[in-house]
């Protein structure tokens, strides 16, 4: 999958904003998505995702909140680092503990 054209969070919001103002003057919202895309230039499923985050965002449909989703990435990218942490540490300790087993006693 290849990275398309990066919209400035102003060009996202009047677009999602266009949507909902003018909702009512289409017969359904993807008529509205379709009609208003063109006019900014991005495709329909492009506006239609930033209509449904807005919509998850604010409350008007179920589903995680971009700061909850930013937070469980957050804490997953954690959790992946403090297993790699613990893993380095059980091996050095297994090296220590066996390095101490195979020296010879001091008299």
């Amino acid at each position: 999958m290849t990275k398309g054209i990066m919209y400035s969070p102003e060009v996202r919001e009047r677009a999602v904003r266009m949507v909902i103002e003018h909702e009512k003057d289409y017969p359904s919202q993807w008529a509205a998505i379709m009609s208003i895309s063109s006019k900014i230039g991005c495709t329909p499923e492009t506006l239609r995702r930033w209509v449904r985050r807005m919509e998850v965002d604010t409350g008007m449909r179920g589903g995680l909140t971009s700061d909850a989703r930013d937070r469980i990435k957050e804490l997953e990218r954690e959790n992946r680092e403090l297993r790699r942490t613990n893993e380095i540490l059980r091996k050095a300790s297994a090296f220590f503990a066996q390095a101490e087993l195979d020296r010879k006693p001091r008299r």
